[in-house]
């Protein structure tokens, strides 16, 4: 899994980036194979001011499906990225569970031939 990390207003430290890293290991190692990337957005859209403007935006491709886009905001960065972390992987959870689901109904679904 290659994991993007961009920031503006503000610059990203070495250490931030590994905790990114180690909040996505944890909380996608059930599903680690099957994304090949992660995107994510961080902003302070104050500044320096202070304030509860720490952007935290997760974005996920898909395929075959529209991306899953998490976005938190928070007074501290860490937490905006833990939430949106979590976020992230109960709605990747819930689009397989889904897709699993429909994929099952439709085989279902097919009426087979009888033997003659």
């Amino acid at each position: 899994m290659r994991i993007d990390i961009h920031s503006s207003k503000f610059e990203l430290t070495e250490s931030l980036r590994d905790y990114i890293e180690r909040r996505v290991q944890f909380a996608f190692n059930w599903a680690y194979d099957k994304l090949p990337q992660v995107h994510f957005r961080l902003n302070d859209v104050n500044g320096p001011k202070g304030g509860v403007d720490k952007v935290c935006r997760i974005q996920i491709p898909m395929a075959g499906a529209n991306p899953v886009v998490v976005e938190e905001i928070q007074a501290d960065m860490y937490v905006a990225i833990d939430r949106a972390v979590e976020r992230a992987s109960r709605t990747m959870s819930r689009r397989i569970q889904r897709s699993r689901t429909h994929r099952r109904e439709q085989y279902q679904a097919v009426a087979w031939p009888e033997a003659q």
